[in-house]
């Protein structure tokens, strides 16, 4: 997995919903002012749902402190905008079915499932310069506390 202080590869594309706008730019189009990217794996499931209200319910604490939010998942940007619409999201879906971001991160891990293995992105977050420079990192997020964690992330890399 990257580590603080690297510089990830930022020239990929994705596919993201922003103000329920689908848009398609490279990667480094999308860090304009330092920037979290919480990786979850899938819309409306559980874990994941406790993730993304987590940041929505504190989305004000980071646009004050000038950070901008992206969720990150393979998830289609219709799915994102009907997720988004339905659970009042007002930051970034961005969609990623390749894995680029993980790929470009090292997060991809290994996976079971009913007994099989995969390989999968990790679910993580990354606190990033607006240059693609990794500020911080949490390599497994608790859903539900997931806003907190952040600030204090945020707290101490500051």
């Amino acid at each position: 997995m990257i580590k603080r202080g690297e510089k990830m590869d930022t020239s990929f594309e994705l596919e993201f919903v922003r103000n329920g706008v689908i848009e398609k730019h490279p990667f480094s189009e999308l860090l304009d002012r330092p920037t979290i990217v919480s990786v979850y794996m899938k819309n409306n499931t559980s874990s994941c749902d406790k993730q993304t209200l987590s940041l929505a319910n504190h989305a004000e604490w980071f646009e004050k402190r000038g950070i901008q939010l992206i969720a990150l998942s393979k998830d289609t940007c219709n799915s994102h905008k009907k997720y988004a619409d339905k659970i009042g999201l007002s930051y970034v879906l961005a969609s990623d079915p390749d894995s680029r971001f993980s790929e470009a991160t090292g997060s991809i891990v290994e996976k079971s499932m009913y007994g099989k293995t995969y390989l999968a992105p990790s679910r993580s977050a990354f606190y990033l310069d607006t240059d693609g420079t990794v500020l911080g990192i949490i390599e497994k997020v608790t859903p539900g506390e997931h806003a907190e964690e952040l600030q204090a992330l945020i707290e101490r890399v500051s």
